[in-house]
């Protein structure tokens, strides 16, 4: 019984509303370099789109979608093996179940999940957004 509680409390994602979400924060590729150190900013730019789809989060779906962008970008920019490298990091240290700051669904309190994103809570991201533009 007591196991059943835990899971309860500590997985279940709780229900979240808009006002919660932070501001949108970038740290580049996170735990990864940004590019190689003759060109150290060469793939910022994919990871600064998926941190966005992360910051903002929603279903399972839509991570894999952001995933696979990704290692898209990656491989127009640098190589196949490259972007494979990296999808499979962010495959497996995104889930919204680590309690890290790049996890899916990072803008939102822990709990988030893989909760879908309201039509309201996705107007506030993209005003929200308005204000970052292309500053990294």
């Amino acid at each position: 019984m007591r196991l059943l509680i835990l899971f309860l409390v500590f997985l279940l994602p709780l229900p979240v509303v808009a006002n919660e979400l932070r501001p949108f924060t970038s740290d580049g590729c996170s735990s990864f370099p940004d590019g190689p150190p003759s060109e150290p900013d060469k793939w910022r730019n994919c990871c600064f789109e998926h941190d966005k789809a992360y910051w903002l989060g929603g279903t399972r779906k839509e991570r894999s979608l952001a995933d696979q962008e990704l290692k898209v970008c990656i491989a127009q920019v640098e190589n196949k093996v490259l972007a494979g490298v990296m999808w499979a990091g962010v495959r497996a240290g995104g889930s919204p179940w680590w309690p890290t700051k790049f996890r899916w669904s990072y803008g939102w309190p822990y709990t988030r999940g893989y909760q879908a994103v309201t039509d309201e809570e996705r107007s506030l991201a993209k005003e929200m957004l308005k204000n970052i533009g292309k500053n990294k």
